[in-house]
């Protein structure tokens, strides 16, 4: 999928913000912080080698779409038990906070 609509770019940003603030909430545990924490290291640097440092938030959320397969092998890498239960939040988060660094990027 190449040509995201806006309203596309908009849900992504939308499900970014949600599982952020549920990562927050889950790291206030202090027993699940430090793996959260590694996880999405993983994922950020993936982002990060990936995207590099210039890119738009429609390019992220067009990498977002195919992102479940190489977001597995990036969280099975950590050695964290339990990963697959936190995917889906710790993808999101990541998203979430790599899209500050996007040329476009409005709050």
């Amino acid at each position: 999928m190449s040509g995201l609509v806006a309203s596309d770019v908009q849900i992504a940003k939308l499900e970014w913000e949600d599982a952020y603030r549920g990562l927050l909430e889950a790291a206030r545990d202090p027993a699940r912080e430090e793996a959260l924490r590694r996880q999405l290291e993983a994922v950020t640097s993936e982002l990060r080698r990936r995207l590099g440092g210039s890119f738009t938030v429609r390019e992220l959320a067009t990498e977002y779409v195919r992102a479940d397969a190489w977001t597995r092998d990036a969280l099975a890498s950590t050695g964290v038990p339990g990963w697959p239960r936190t995917l889906a939040l710790v993808e999101g988060a990541a998203f979430h906070l790599y899209s500050r660094g996007a040329a476009d990027y409005a709050p």
